[in-house]
């Protein structure tokens, strides 16, 4: 009696061991695959590679867009052409995982790293300030009188269009020489609203004024990020155009890109980002157009050709959720027009689900950099990020306080901005979660 419960006492510990082995290696694996996003996108060429633990099987509800390669440690998946599918992993006849899965269509872009001159037009006149009349009753801002505020943008006067500042002049002389206040209609958070102005005389002057400080036209250098080699579009700069004396987004009637050439670099130190020193090239020839202005950089069209002489051919892209911390490369201009490539670590990047400026955080690592300009300085903004061959995102801004570290956007959002859309009808915001 004793022997028989002492064999039944023995197949139960090792029953208990066998299950627990079991449990230990499910466990392990489940752990494994909970970190596989809910969903995967890839591009058309592109695979995916999955640790395989023990006993999983793998298995894809449509054959015809994804292939499976089963090895002893590893689940390749292969994205053979557009489509969507659904991947589902099995643990001992369990189910473990089911993963969406989406295939683009491939899609590749030109990277940039030339320096770029930028010519903004605003949708009117801006008004950067106020200003006083002196008149026999007193100092007096008529701007003001009208609830005129700085950052407001003048888009017609009297029912004229108003393009350029001297359109401005002949109307406020023949107000105030007829004691007639203008009717101005004005663009303000995107809204417009309308004021009556009276303009005032300066009492050592002829002439009428508003009592505003207004400017029509905003210029500067950059950095081409991108061109999308069928259609021309191309994205710069990553990061918003601001008006100097506003800091505000300047809103954008038109524009040009033009080639500049970098002439110097003031250095950037601890509380001081640096700059480039350019000039617009000696033809002024306009190489493309500008058709928005927004926190993503600007965009427009290309009406010829510029080459990097580095990278001119067209290569992949990588979506947010696909950047990896680690070595990585920018393409820049530091002297001249000479478009060079340097050393760069990204050391954090967030897997955004929507269109987020500062996606990443990087680290100027190249020493020819350093030695150059510190680091990140202003007019490097747009320069492309390059990450095992693919273009991942763009420089858009420095930290003050560490010259050699900045922010970064990803490039899927520029993209958008663009108005290329890499997911062929699909949802824009739909990514790896």
């Amino acid at each position: 009696m004793k022997g028989l419960k002492a064999v039944w006492i023995r197949r139960i510990i090792g029953g208990l061991l066998l299950v627990s082995l079991l449990l230990l290696g499910f466990n392990h694996s489940i752990k494994s695959y909970v970190t596989i996003p809910n969903k995967i996108v890839l591009f058309e060429g592109e695979n995916y590679k999955i640790p395989k633990g023990l006993s999983v099987t793998a298995s894809v509800s449509d054959g015809n867009n994804i292939s499976i390669h089963d090895s002893r440690n590893l689940l390749t998946l292969d994205a053979d052409k557009p489509g969507t599918n659904e991947l589902l992993l099995d643990f001992a006849g369990f189910p473990v995982k089911k993963v969406d899965v989406q295939v683009l269509k491939d899609f590749k872009v030109i990277p940039g790293g030339q320096s770029i001159g930028v010519k903004l037009n605003t949708l009117g006149v801006l008004v950067v300030g106020h200003h006083l009349v002196t008149t026999s009753s007193g100092k007096k801002s008529p701007g003001e009188i009208a609830g005129v505020r700085v950052g407001d943008i003048i888009t017609e006067i009297n029912g004229k269009h108003i393009k350029r500042m001297e359109d401005v002049a002949p109307l406020v002389q023949q107000a105030g020489e007829a004691h007639k206040p203008l009717r101005l209609e004005i663009f303000r958070s995107h809204k417009q609203f309308k004021t009556n102005l009276m303009p005032l005389k300066e009492q050592s002057e002829d002439h009428y004024k508003l009592g505003l400080y207004i400017r029509d036209s905003a210029a500067g250098i950059g950095t081409m990020t991108f061109v999308e080699p069928k259609s021309k579009k191309y994205g710069a700069l990553g990061h918003v155009i601001s008006d100097m004396d506003t800091k505000r987004p300047i809103v954008v009637k038109d524009g040009q890109i033009v080639r500049s050439t970098v002439t110097s670099i003031e250095k950037g130190s601890h509380g001081d980002p640096g700059e480039k020193l350019a000039r617009f090239s000696s033809d002024h020839k306009i190489i493309g157009d500008i058709n928005k202005n927004s926190s993503f950089g600007i965009f427009g069209r290309l009406n010829t050709g510029i080459d990097n002489h580095i990278m001119d051919k067209a290569i992949p892209i990588t979506l947010s959720h696909e950047v990896k911390e680690g070595p990585a490369q920018i393409l820049t201009v530091v002297d001249g027009d000479k478009v060079e490539k340097y050393g760069i670590e990204i050391v954090s990047t967030i897997p955004q689900k929507f269109p987020a400026t500062k996606g990443m955080v990087i680290k100027v690592t190249d020493p020819r950099l350093l030695d150059k300009t510190g680091g990140i300085v202003q007019g490097m903004s747009g320069s492309p990020i390059i990450q095992k061959g693919k273009l991942v995102g763009a420089v858009t801004h420095v930290f003050v306080n560490d010259p050699t570290s900045g922010y970064a956007v990803h490039i899927e959002w520029m993209l958008s901005e663009a108005g290329i859309n890499i997911y062929e009808g699909g949802q824009a915001n739909s990514r790896a979660s």
